[in-house]
This record gives structure tokens, sequence and C-alpha cells, in this order.
């Protein structure tokens, strides 16, 4: 029986679906700062509390598309 899917193919197929995640962290990433705009207009002084949160979520939820990505790349290679 020969092969139904060729190396190739099976190649660009699974890069494909390791770009899924990446939907979404774009998902993630809108709604945490709708969330975090929402929490600062209902309490403007927890602004500076809020804005050290904010930036270690942002970076936790971009690294795991920057992980997706690094991993497509490497498959494609």
């Amino acid at each position: 029986m020969e092969n139904l899917v060729s190396s190739d193919a099976a190649k660009y197929i699974s890069v494909a679906l390791c770009t899924i995640p990446m939907a979404v962290v774009a998902w993630g990433i809108t709604k945490f700062w709708t969330t975090l705009f929402d929490n600062v207009g209902r309490n403007p002084q927890a602004n500076n509390e809020l804005k050290g949160y904010a930036m270690v979520g942002f970076a936790t939820i971009e690294a795991i598309a920057l992980y997706c990505l690094a991993i497509a790349i490497m498959m494609l290679l």
C-alpha cells in the first residue's frame, strides 16, 4: 500500500496545526486587556498596582504564541 500522505504534506499539516493555539492566544490577549481596562475604569486608584500584574500576565500569554511559532519554524527546517 502506498503512502497516502507525503512527508512534505505531513510537515505542512503539522505546522498548520501548530498555529491553532495562536488564535486562542489572540482571544486570550483580547480578553486580558478588556478585563484590565474595565478594572482600571472602575477603580482608577488601582492602576499602579495592576500595571505590574498586567505586564507579567501579558508576557505569559504572549510566550505561548512565541513557543508555538518557534516550534512551527523548527518543523519547517
